[in-house]
C-alpha cells in the first residue's frame, strides 16, 4: 500500500513539475508582431552592427516604416542575414575608396552611399533582449523572398527613398548615359553617377531614379543578389528619364 502511495505521489509531482515547466516556457514566449502596412513598403537599413543571434550572426540596423516611423535597434534573423552583412561591408569598402574625391563630371565630391533592404508589406518581428538591450527581431524566414529587393543611395536619402515608393504616382526611370543629370552640380548629379560608378562593383547596377509627383527626382541603384519579383519595377524599367519633360 505504501509502495502504491510512493508511486501516486511521485506521478502527481512530475505532472506538476511538467506543467510548470509549460507555464513558465509559455510565459516568456514573445508573440510576432506584424508592423508596418499590408500594402505598404517598410526598409531596413543596416548600421554595420552585427549581433549573435540563435546560433547565427545577424545585421543590426533600423526599420522604417511605411508612416515614416523608425524603429532603433533592429535584428535582421533568417533568409538574406548573411548577405546583407557581405553587401553593406562592400559598400563600406567602397565608400572608404571613393568618398572624399571627385566626381570628374560635376567636379562635386562624392557622398556616403547606404544600402537597405525594402520590404513589400507587413514585416514579422518579436521582441528580444540580449545582453540588457532590447531589440525588435525580423523573422525573414516568415517573408515572401519576391517581397524584399536591396537598394542603395545617398545614406541621407534612404528616408525619402521610403517615403516615395509609399507615395502614389511615383515613377521610375532609368538614366541614359549622355544625360545632363550627370551634369548637374548638386548632390543629385553626384549620386546618380555615383551609384554607377558602384555598379561596376559587386552586385550593385545604379543609374535609377524614382520621379515624384512634383518633379523631384531620388536617384539610388539596385542590389542584384536580393531582387524580389514584386518589387522588380523599382530595378527594371524601359523608361528613360528626361529632365526636359
Amino acid at each position: 500500500m505504501r509502495l502504491v502511495w510512493y508511486v501516486v505521489v511521485g506521478v502527481v509531482a512530475l505532472a506538476v513539475a511538467a506543467a510548470l515547466i509549460l507555464i513558465l516556457h509559455t510565459a516568456h514566449q514573445v508573440p510576432v508582431q506584424y508592423v508596418g502596412s499590408s500594402s505598404g513598403f517598410e526598409g531596413f537599413v543596416p548600421s554595420g552592427q552585427t549581433v549573435s543571434y540563435k546560433g547565427s550572426q545577424d545585421p543590426v540596423g533600423d526599420l522604417i516604416l511605411n508612416n515614416g516611423t523608425t524603429l532603433p535597434n533592429v535584428i535582421w534573423n533568417g533568409q538574406y542575414a548573411g548577405t546583407i552583412i557581405q553587401n553593406h561591408n562592400q559598400i563600406v569598402q567602397l565608400n572608404n575608396q571613393f568618398v572624399g574625391q571627385t566626381d570628374p563630371v560635376n567636379n562635386q565630391p562624392y557622398v556616403p552611399l547606404q544600402d537597405f533592404y525594402v520590404i513589400k508589406g507587413q514585416v514579422p518581428v518579436q521582441q528580444a533582449t540580449l545582453n540588457g538591450q532590447t531589440y525588435y527581431v525580423i523573422e525573414a524566414d516568415k517573408i515572401n523572398p519576391a517581397n524584399i529587393a536591396g537598394f542603395y543611395t545617398y545614406d541621407k536619402l534612404v528616408p525619402n527613398f521610403v517615403a516615395a515608393i509609399n507615395t502614389p504616382k511615383v515613377t521610375v526611370a532609368s538614366i541614359p548615359g549622355n544625360s545632363p543629370v550627370f551634369q548637374w552640380t548638386n548632390t543629385t548629379g553626384t549620386v546618380v553617377y555615383q551609384t554607377m560608378l558602384y555598379g561596376h562593383y559587386g552586385p550593385f547596377a545604379g543609374r535609377y531614379v524614382l520621379v515624384l509627383p512634383n518633379g523631384t527626382i531620388i536617384p539610388y541603384g539596385a542590389i542584384g543578389n536580393i531582387a524580389g519579383a514584386s518589387l522588380s519595377n523599382f530595378y527594371s524599367t524601359n523608361q528613360i528619364y528626361n529632365p526636359s519633360s
